[in-house]
């Protein structure tokens, strides 16, 4: 679920006068989606986005714990935007997102120049948290200068959404957060500490924002949870006389949301992030069967080829489950294609164990895969319980060995697509050739042809001619009938 830097875009929707804002978001998709939120919750309160820190009025750093790089690179960003601080002291300058529910009161301590530092579940509160910090900045003899900060961490609280009354920013692609948290407990991952339990959002609120999206140029939606086919585990089952859905005991489930989201007018593809292989049921193989504007293409992490190793991360299936998964999903949907993330080095990992998740990933055909090192994160039990007793150097090797691996598989994957024709949702201007359009097929791999500007936003058929490892090219053949 990883993603470049993302910053603020100007927009000139408001007076002159208006108070700015900038947002820096690292880290997830999810993130990108906060970030949004908290633009657009500014932008009610008659902000307007800058894309430069040094004419913003509100400065917020939308953070990331999964792994220590990621928390250090905001730490070195909070150092750069310091001088600013000096030069401005009405400045203010937040933290928020997953370091800072993790933290808390140590960013204070190492940043001492930021005024608030506010969690995954409370950044939809900003705009007022940002009116208090200077209600209280103005009133000195009231409080001191540690009152002049504000911590807002409470994990409990639900984010509402309601956008209907902004103008979405979001561009041709956007996403959509289904649900929020995650109620497993895998040993190395820090998000439910940081993300807090699973809330699922009602299948009509998700429908109606989707639709507001949609109408404002929105053509590829994708949907967002940290295990986001576990979506509507968390609702209760109902009751009797009330409809029921394709979920457990009647809940509502991904598989329902994706009907209601297919026949939504407008939209073209749907997108899903990241997927749990514990939570990939029939009903949802199903869905992605008959639902053609859906991706044929599914992350679903393996994380480890061994068993044992899975069992220490507490995954929650062996190998031969998957496979059983795998085997159900690819009757229904013979042309899907998989992603996968992969941990090296986790503790107590052998050279043969290391051995089988080269063996799974060629064996499981992964297209598209992450490959980490094991980076103990503080407050997860694996770093509080488990020695890191695989050396950086082994971890290094197991890394470049699995990537090898990967090029090798998702070559053999791409080039199997030469010299058929494939749907391909064409997105925007190559950034790398002049005259190249970049797009994704319906299996959600990159695909490069030529072509104008007028082709961006359409669907289009393309026989494959090229392929890498990482991609395809080809040329169009006629614009793609939509089911």
């Amino acid at each position: 679920m990883t993603t470049t830097r993302f910053q603020s875009e100007a927009r000139a929707d408001g007076p002159a006068s208006a108070p700015k804002v900038h947002v820096v978001t690292f880290g997830c998709q999810m993130n990108k989606y906060d970030s949004l939120l908290a633009e657009g919750r500014f932008r009610r309160r008659g902000y307007v986005t800058t894309e430069s820190m040094d004419d913003a009025d509100v400065v917020l750093f939308n953070t990331c714990s999964v792994r220590e790089h990621a928390e250090e690179r905001t730490y070195s960003w909070l150092g750069e935007i310091k001088r600013a601080k000096q030069r401005r002291p009405e400045l203010v300058i937040g933290v928020m997102g997953c370091m800072a529910q993790r933290v808390e009161e140590e960013v204070f301590r190492r940043a001492g120049h930021v005024d608030l530092v506010v969690g995954t579940r409370e950044f939809q509160r900003l705009p007022e948290l940002v009116d208090e910090l200077r209600a209280r900045r103005a009133d000195p003899e009231r409080f001191a200068p540690k009152e002049r900060r504000i911590l807002a961490v409470d994990g409990g609280v639900d984010v509402e959404v309601d956008r209907s009354d902004e103008e979405y920013t979001g561009g041709r692609h956007g996403y959509l957060a289904v649900m929020r948290g995650c109620d497993l407990n895998c040993t190395y991952c820090i998000v439910p500490t940081t993300r807090g339990r699973v809330r699922s959002r009602p299948i009509e609120a998700l429908v109606e924002e989707a639709r507001w999206m949609v109408a404002q140029g929105c053509q590829v939606i994708t949907l967002l949870g940290q295990t986001v086919n576990s979506y509507g585990e968390d609702f209760p089952a109902p009751a009797e006389g009330e409809p029921r859905f394709l979920g457990r005991q009647g809940r509502p489930s991904l598989a329902d949301l994706l009907r209601a989201l297919q026949a939504l007018e407008g939209l073209e593809r749907i997108r899903l992030i990241t997927l749990h292989p514990a939570y990939l049921t029939r009903a949802l193989a199903e869905a992605l069967r008959d639902c053609p504007k859906v991706d044929r293409f599914l992350p679903l992490p393996a994380q480890a080829g061994s068993d044992r190793v899975l069992k220490a991360m507490k995954r929650g299936y062996t190998k031969d489950l998957y496979r059983e998964r795998m085997a159900m999903l690819r009757e229904l949907v013979p042309d899907v294609e998989l992603g996968s993330d992969w941990i090296v080095g986790f503790p107590t990992e052998t050279d043969a164990e290391f051995d089988e998740s080269l063996a799974f990933l060629d064996e499981m055909d992964f297209v598209v895969n992450y490959v980490f090192k094991y980076d103990p994160r503080p407050g997860t039990s694996s770093a509080d319980g488990l020695a890191d007793d695989v050396s950086t150097e082994q971890k290094k090797a197991r890394n470049q060995a699995l990537l090898a691996m990967a090029e090798r598989v998702g070559l053999r994957r791409m080039s199997s697509y030469v010299g058929r024709e494939v749907e391909v949702f064409v997105e925007e201007p190559s950034p790398r050739a002049e005259g190249m359009l970049v797009g994704r097929s319906v299996h959600g791999l990159p695909v490069s042809l030529p072509g104008g500007l007028e082709l961006c936003g359409r669907t289009l058929r393309v026989r494959v001619q090229e392929a890498t490892a990482y991609g395809m090219s080809g040329t169009p053949v006629e614009p793609a009938a939509r089911a």
